[in-house]
């Protein structure tokens, strides 16, 4: 979970999340070296003065020519290669519905004959001791850890937006339309998001809640709730 005086992100919890965390990391590398070399760059020309070797020289219009595209190819490839790492879908142990509503979500598993709920937020005058104000909701969304789970999203009404930072998930939920993502959660916990969409007055209001825990506590949560 986030707090006020955190400055990177938030603890990654899934594979995807612990990639785009390191591709983060190497893109700033890689502009923290461009920025240097520019700013050495301008401070040499400042403090020398002008030769004909700086106005027209064809060997550094060649460097700076071939050093971006270096620095885009360096960019790119792990770039592409978390996008397929993201859209690829691969036998999900669990199917998920979510379906947005102006302002709450509704969760199916579609696995299970019945068993679907609403989740909305929990008002602040019914908050227990502990539990995060605006974040916390009636009805966590409940999970098996360490197996792939495939989110089938969509809306009842306007756009909203699925997103779970630590998870590294944000999908669209669009009328009409099924959208689909997929994660693993690595460790037990509890993870936090929001519709990140702007859909209406209480767009802030409908917060994600998605507890892991190993396959025995979901088994015998999902018997419960089922029967």
């Amino acid at each position: 979970m986030a707090n006020h005086s955190q400055l990177g992100f938030q603890d990654a919890s899934s594979p995807i999340m612990e990639e785009l965390i390191e591709f983060h990391d190497h893109a700033l590398m890689v502009a923290l070296a461009i920025c240097s070399l520019v700013l050495y760059l301008l401070t040499l020309m400042l403090m020398e003065k002008l030769s004909s070797n700086t106005v027209d020289a064809q060997e550094v219009e060649l460097v700076w020519t071939i050093l971006p595209a270096i620095v885009l190819i360096m960019l790119a490839l792990p770039s592409l290669q978390i996008l397929y790492m993201m859209d690829e879908i691969d036998e999900p142990d669990l199917t998920l519905k979510a379906i947005g509503h102006q302002w709450y979500w509704t969760y199916e598993y579609t696995d299970f004959k019945d068993l679907s709920f609403d989740s909305y937020m929990l008002p602040t005058t019914d908050l227990p001791l502990g539990h995060f104000r605006l974040l916390e909701v009636d009805h966590r969304i409940v999970i098996p850890m360490e197996s792939p789970i495939r989110v089938i999203i969509t809306a009842d009404d306007v756009l909203h937006s699925w997103a779970i930072p630590s998870l590294g998930v944000k999908t669209d939920a669009i009328p009409g339309r099924l959208n689909q993502t997929s994660f693993i959660t690595t460790r037990p916990g509890i993870f936090y998001g929001q519709c990140s969409e702007i859909c209406g007055a209480n767009h802030s209001f409908m917060p994600i809640v998605v507890e892991s825990a190993p396959l025995t506590y979901f088994e015998n949560w999902s018997s419960l709730l089922s029967s």
